[in-house]
């Protein structure tokens, strides 16, 4: 397949766009799922593993499937997209979306989340395996190294991070409580923060366009969440460490 590299810029310039405006929009105003999701008969709902399975779904699904009928596949390139990208959503589609205890996800949103997921999981790839120039050195790059070092920091603390909330609460509760361990003693978004980190080790390893507006739109996406989460444990608990921040551990 050729390299559709104006569709590569167009989409990676909207997903910068589309995140700049997602803070704008949200900086007073949370959206409305999770803890944020207020109890109305008229909100359809899915429970929330089979949300979260079918939302994560296609940016594993599509990477594959663009690797296996692709004719001579950049090979370092589908190195970087197996090894980061599609270990990510692999994890988050068969092992956090059916351990989550969350609550149930509205459909709107699972809709919104499955129609990104497919559009940035056809750019990463498409990129990485068509558009994408490495040489034979790029593994030994400091960059590269770099990149996959931080990648795999955030996502050791996103997945420890999540294992934590998970197991606040027993099965079937719906109650919330203090967060402590890991990086929950620095911030209250630590599961945010290890996902932004990861996103940006991603976009440093591939050293791309696509790769650095993912970054930025996850930052503007799920960054401003920390901060309600911040506001709702400073709120409802008393107790709450003073200490502690929202997503940047001693700044912010």
């Amino acid at each position: 397949m050729q390299c559709y590299r104006d569709l590569v810029n167009y989409l990676s310039s909207g997903m910068i766009l589309a995140g700049l405006w997602h803070l704008y929009h949200h900086k007073k105003v949370q959206r409305a799922y999770g803890r944020y999701l207020g109890f109305s008969p008229q909100i359809q709902t899915v429970p929330a593993r089979l949300g979260w399975f079918f939302l994560e779904l296609p940016s594993l699904l599509i990477p594959l499937l663009l690797m296996l009928t692709s004719h001579k596949p950049s090979t370092m390139g589908k190195h970087l997209l197996l090894g980061t990208f599609c270990i990510h959503y692999f994890q988050r589609t068969f092992v956090y979306s059916l351990l989550t205890r969350g609550k149930p996800s509205p459909v709107v949103v699972m809709a919104s989340g499955t129609v990104f997921c497919s559009v940035n999981g056809f750019l990463q790839g498409h990129y990485l395996l068509h558009c994408a120039k490495f040489d034979d050195a790029w593994s030994a790059d400091y960059r590269c190294k770099t990149g996959l070092l931080l990648f795999c920091v955030g996502m050791a603390i996103n997945i420890h991070s999540d294992y934590i909330l998970r197991n606040l609460r027993k099965k079937g509760e719906i109650v919330y409580r203090i967060p402590t361990g890991g990086f929950f003693e620095y911030v209250s978004g630590a599961n945010f923060l290890g996902e932004i980190v990861e996103w940006f080790g991603y976009a440093i390893a591939t050293w791309s366009y696509p790769g650095i507006a993912f970054a930025v739109y996850s930052l503007c996406f799920i960054g401003p969440r920390a901060f309600y989460h911040h506001r709702f444990y400073r709120e409802k608990f008393k107790d709450y460490p003073k200490l502690r921040k929202a997503l940047i551990p001693f700044i912010c």
